[in-house]
């Protein structure tokens, strides 16, 4: 095989900004230009006056902030032909960003790429709380971010946020499971404290304190509920200033500046594949067709099955997204899913997670014959991309590779079924989402209905209807399949159990 069509990574670097006074933190090109500094130190010095293509992830801190990879440019002393940013902070930008690079290289378009992203909204969060006035509660980014195409209809019942969406995806494949809320709760504490225990032992993440299973799922003053079944622990921490880069080129360049093969990690094939837009156009909520065709398409091209890998990333912003993962790869519970700490532990830094994957994985895997599989999300299930990356060559992956599989995810995607906006009358629950204030007391929620002719509607839940709100979060009998009705009150069509 042609070493200069082999594609390789040579240098990783991750930076965690944590200032005492706000004032003095790094903004999102300031963590992307020192993370790819310790990218190139990390790979032997020399790399970045060089570089003829500067990926960089669509960034929401610095709204304003504009010609990102322009200015990495000028500040390295490069003139890459190729600059780039993806138009939207989608979570699987640096895997799909990474995989676009390979092929680059595979075909001879490209010899030395760089790929990098960062958030700051912690120390954006601290600037506002000073800047705002007293009592004024801070913008919340990650809620208002103007990027995000939202509907009416999603606006009308709170559906706006990856917090207020992804229970829709955990209430409909608990019941799918056959799960009692207890044993999905268990099973979600069993991953996530994997993940703590990863990123205690990992110096790049953010939270290192490890957590046990029964402190992630069990409510409390410092880990609030946020939207059922979901706790603060559960979920992706955003509140981080981090970044991380890495620099790939052939195995040809990499040999011809000194590097020894056993620094190197080797890039696999990868494989992408979207959901509908629109969450609630999907055809279900307990599986993701696109998820599936990225995982079991990744793993035929570069000739591997799931029982050859040794390490994974699976995605992490909710527990919904590694089980559904886990189950395509059989993955066992108890083995680590990740090897960087996931989003919560980790850290969560919008879009850019994967590149602090990548980083941890290139450092797992040098120097070994061992295999490593990142698999990404990005939206709601939305844009998925997995990559493999080993140690060792890997005899199937020659490049370019085609890793568009699209058809194959829609081929497995059923109808999405009508959404009727004004039904009133009986429906059966598919599936439902209950969201929390501040204080954890319930704001809230939506039911997504069946009327009887598989119509979809949806319907409010009121955060006065006590009642309502415990049959669907006490695990006492599972909600999914349940019969109960859309009714018209004070404007709103609300669900009722009569």
């Amino acid at each position: 095989m042609d070493a200069e069509r082999i594609p390789v990574i040579v240098g990783v670097g991750q930076i965690n900004d944590r200032p005492s006074d706000p004032d003095q933190g790094l903004d999102t090109l300031g963590l992307m230009e020192a993370s790819l500094r310790r990218a190139d130190e990390d790979a032997g010095g020399g790399w970045l006056a060089d570089l003829d293509g500067i990926s960089t992830v669509d960034q929401i801190t610095y709204l304003g902030l504009t010609g990102i990879p322009e200015k990495l440019a000028a500040a390295f002393g490069a003139s890459p032909a190729r600059l780039e940013t993806t138009d939207m902070p989608h979570g699987d930008s640096p895997v799909r960003l990474l995989n676009e690079a390979a092929n680059r290289i595979g075909a001879g378009e490209s010899r030395i790429v760089a790929v990098t992203g960062a958030e700051a909204l912690r120390t954006a969060a601290q600037l506002a709380r000073r800047a705002a006035e007293a009592g004024a509660p801070p913008p919340d980014l990650m809620r208002a971010n103007p990027k995000r195409k939202l509907t009416d209809l999603r606006k009308e019942f709170g559906l706006i946020a990856p917090v207020d969406l992804y229970p829709l995806y955990e209430n409909a494949g608990r019941a799918a499971e056959g799960l009692s809320l207890a044993q999905a709760q268990t099973e979600n504490g069993r991953i996530w404290e994997g993940l703590a225990t990863v990123a205690r032992d990992n110096p790049h993440a953010w939270i290192r304190t490890g957590k046990t299973a029964e402190e992630i799922v069990t409510p409390s003053p410092d880990n609030r509920r946020i939207s059922f079944p979901y706790n603060k622990l559960m979920v992706a921490n955003s509140s981080v200033n981090q970044g991380a880069g890495f620099i790939v080129t052939s195995l040809a360049e990499a040999r011809r500046r000194g590097l020894a093969d056993e620094a190197l990690v080797f890039v696999g094939h990868g494989a992408g594949a979207q959901e509908p837009y629109d969450p609630l156009a999907r055809d279900r909520y307990d599986r993701s067709p696109s998820m599936i065709a990225s995982l079991t398409a990744t793993l035929e091209f570069n000739g591997m099955e799931a029982g050859e890998l040794d390490l994974v990333e699976l995605y992490s912003c909710f527990p919904c997204v590694p089980k559904m993962a886990r189950r395509v790869l059989g993955w066992d519970v108890d083995r680590p899913m990740t090897v960087f700490g996931g989003l919560t532990f980790g850290g969560g830094p919008v879009a850019n997670y994967m590149s602090h994957a990548v980083a941890s994985m290139t450092e797992a895997l040098r120097g070994t014959g061992r295999r490593g599989l990142l698999y990404a999300n990005g939206g709601i299930v939305t844009t998925n991309h997995s990559i493999v990356l080993s140690g060792a060559p890997i005899p199937a992956a020659a490049f370019p590779k085609e890793s568009d599989v699209q058809a194959r995810a829609d081929a497995a995607r059923g109808p999405a079924p009508e959404m009727r906006e004004d039904h009133l009358g009986p429906v059966t629950i598919e599936t439902y989402a209950v969201h929390y204030d501040r204080q954890g007391a319930p704001r809230g929620g939506a039911v997504m209905g069946r009327a009887a002719d598989g119509a979809r509607t949806l319907a409010h839940v009121r955060p006065e209807d006590e009642a309502l709100i415990a049959f669907l979060t006490d695990g006492a009998a599972e909600p999914v399949g349940t019969a109960g009705g859309v009714a018209q009150a004070d404007g709103k069509r609300i669900f009722t159990r009569e």
